[in-house]
């Protein structure tokens, strides 16, 4: 379905949050290759490239691969890597030795902000079919404002080099200027749900097209803005997935919390108690009563520089433009006090029309098929006192707790570039990935129910390269 005519017209600018990409590399290691089929049979390389059409896409280009993890993908150029910068630590290990074809392309759409290949074109998407495929498609939407190959570290290396197909969207609209999307406030968030539902069921054909038998296990997979997108899939489409992961999911609800409750404070109170003085006790106190835990506080300095104040103006712009009037996104860094300044900004005070726009992408807590969600205890973009923990508790409160399983993973953040530049004093959260990816299979397969919801405690005495691939769910 073709988006609505964009609401503004100024010039789209890139996020000056990309800025965090600095704190990240990748590396290249050796790893076995996907696994074989269940009937044991090796497929020709790329075999069946000529039917793998996808249904609805305006556009499509289908490659041959002899690599299709980032071991290969980044020097032929079928992915980029600004698009996953900053999202996984710098010793995570590539696995090569996945051979197969990449198809890259784009739905119908209105808006032009994803500049991938040049196409100048939203709703773009990524699939990848390994000649070595052991039944199983994994479908996931890009975190925060990122594009289509934003998860191609995080879960995309991972699902190959099992041998699952993988699929991947940009929601739908990209950048810091995403708001200029859709008709009416909250429409560019909610295309996102939409995007992800289409390209599962159009991959879904795609699949049972080159491998002649459709896919036997569909997963939903996603971090942050994406492990939102997972939860609203399992509440809302159930019939499409036989479970998913969430990796600390944003939490829209119309009553709060929200992005737009425990921003505005973040940014209104942490200035002070930066500078210290006779304010800085005070400040502390309203920043933990906001939910930023202590012992977190190291990690403040750079999301107020590079997080909070973008993504408090964009998201507010958003669902909430009317607040600033004329001005788009607000101001940067204001001063409380300063007129239309999203540090005083009070979600609880403003018109019913920004609640009816958070009800267009609201959850439920009401999901319909297994859900493994994970979250870190210093996460200070979406503190999980006011996200995650709420998750779990609308999940049990509409019954559907025998569904969920929820680990709080003690010292972890939300970008995991944050565990190379703070060694020992922040927990990567991709091997958590990793087990809960492996519970979830093993719950499907086997009716192993994975351990009962808990918090991960950190290791003692634990090591940076322990930490990288160790986050036992029974910990």
């Amino acid at each position: 379905m073709p988006r609505a005519p964009q609401r503004h017209h100024r010039r789209w600018l890139r996020p000056a949050a990309v800025a965090a990409a600095a704190l990240t590399a990748w590396t290249a290691a050796p790893s076995a290759a996907a696994p074989l089929p269940p009937d044991g049979t090796r497929p020709a390389h790329c075999s069946r490239i000529d039917v793998a059409k996808v249904p609805g896409a305006a556009r499509q280009q289908a490659y041959c691969l002899d690599e299709l993890t980032t071991a290969g993908t980044v020097a032929s150029g079928h992915t980029d890597p600004a698009d996953w910068a900053g999202l996984t630590p710098e010793g995570l290990a590539t696995p090569r030795g996945v051979p197969g074809i990449q198809i890259d392309g784009y739905f119908p759409d209105t808006s032009t902000t994803n500049t991938n290949h040049g196409w100048n074109h939203d709703s773009q998407f990524v699939i990848r079919l390994p000649d070595h495929w052991n039944g199983g498609l994994v479908v996931s939407g890009a975190p925060g404002v990122r594009e289509q190959y934003a998860n191609d570290r995080a879960f995309g290396d991972w699902a190959v080099s099992q041998g699952y197909a993988f699929a991947a969207t940009d929601k739908g609209a990209t950048g810091a200027a995403f708001h200029r999307d859709g008709r009416t406030p909250g429409d560019a968030l909610a295309e996102g749900n939409h995007r992800v539902t289409q390209l599962t069921r159009a991959a879904r054909q795609v699949v049972a097209r080159r491998y002649q038998r459709p896919p036997s296990r569909t997963l939903a997979m996603g971090m942050s803005n994406g492990g939102y997108l997972v939860r609203w899939q399992l509440e809302n489409h159930p019939e499409l997935y036989d479970g998913g992961v969430d990796w600390e999911g944003t939490l829209w609800r119309t009553e709060g919390p929200n992005l737009l409750t425990f921003l505005p404070p973040a940014l209104r109170h942490y200035p002070s108690y930066a500078a210290g003085g006779a304010g800085a006790e005070q400040a502390h106190r309203a920043m933990k009563a906001a939910g930023y835990p202590a012992g977190s506080e190291f990690l403040w300095p750079f999301h107020h520089q590079y997080y909070w104040d973008l993504t408090q103006r964009i998201y507010r712009e958003e669902l909430d433009p009317e607040f600033d009037g004329a001005t788009e996104a607000g101001t940067p860094f204001c001063a409380p006090g300063t007129p239309a300044c999203d540090a005083d900004y009070a979600y609880a005070d403003r018109p019913g029309e920004v609640r009816r726009a958070v009800a267009k992408i609201a959850l439920t807590g009401r999901i319909g098929k297994p859900l493994i969600s994970f979250h870190g205890t210093y996460d200070v973009l979406l503190p999980i006192s006011r996200s995650s923990d709420v998750y779990a508790r609308l999940v049990r409160r509409e019954g559907r707790g025998h569904l969920h399983r929820y680990y709080r993973v003690e010292a972890g953040t939300h970008v995991d570039s944050l565990a190379d530049a703070f060694p020992g004093r922040v927990r990567p959260l991709v091997p958590c990935h990793r087990s809960a990816a492996t519970a979830l299979e093993r719950w499907l397969d086997d009716g192993v129910r994975p351990p009962s919801s808990r918090t991960l405690k950190l290791p003692e005495g634990a090591g940076p390269e322990k930490l990288l691939t160790h986050c036992p769910l029974n910990g």
